[in-house]
């Protein structure tokens, strides 16, 4: 444990960048070349992974500490709670999928009044529906295990928060 309170804040950062572009890439990877059209609610999700990922690269490139630091891993904590929300919602659909088939607003309606509409309204567009369960990995699904990594990012940056660093 002594050697990972050892690690600078700027190298878990950029990991954690590193980590949730990895999964960005690999989302744009099913959707484009395996055909697996995201849903509304795994555009949210993905919005969420760029949040965290914009966070933590300024977070590496800043290096900040004390305060700052707080402060920086505190946003990456919003961040990924409102995605593992996001991922909780839709787990829940595909475990309990509806008659007719909503997961809420629908694209155009989240594009439109979405910050980041005009950047990545091409990178992000999808239609899939939401309860249906298209790709699984040792029997959870892409909602399940972006949970997983929210809930890691979220235990990541509160051990960041509490940890007391050795010199």
């Amino acid at each position: 444990m002594n050697a990972l309170n050892q690690l600078s804040p700027r190298l878990i950062f950029l990991a954690l960048f590193a980590f949730c572009t990895s999964l960005l890439g690999y989302g744009l990877y099913l959707q484009h070349y395996q055909g697996l059209e995201p849903c509304p609610l795994c555009i949210l999700q993905r919005y969420a992974f760029v949040g965290i990922a914009l966070f933590a690269l300024l977070g590496g490139l800043f290096n900040p500490r004390g305060i700052a630091l707080k402060l920086w891993s505190g946003l990456i904590v919003i961040t990924a709670i409102a995605g593992g929300s996001v991922s909780i919602r839709q787990s829940w659909l595909q475990h309990n999928p509806p008659e007719v088939s909503t997961c809420g607003p629908d694209l155009n309606y989240m594009i439109s009044h979405f910050p980041l509409s005009d950047a990545l309204p091409k990178l992000f567009h999808g239609e899939g529906d939401c309860s249906k369960v298209d790709w699984s990995l040792f029997g959870l699904s892409m909602a399940e295990w972006a949970l997983v990594c929210f809930v890691l990012v979220i235990a990541i940056n509160i051990w960041l928060i509490l940890r007391r660093r050795t010199a």
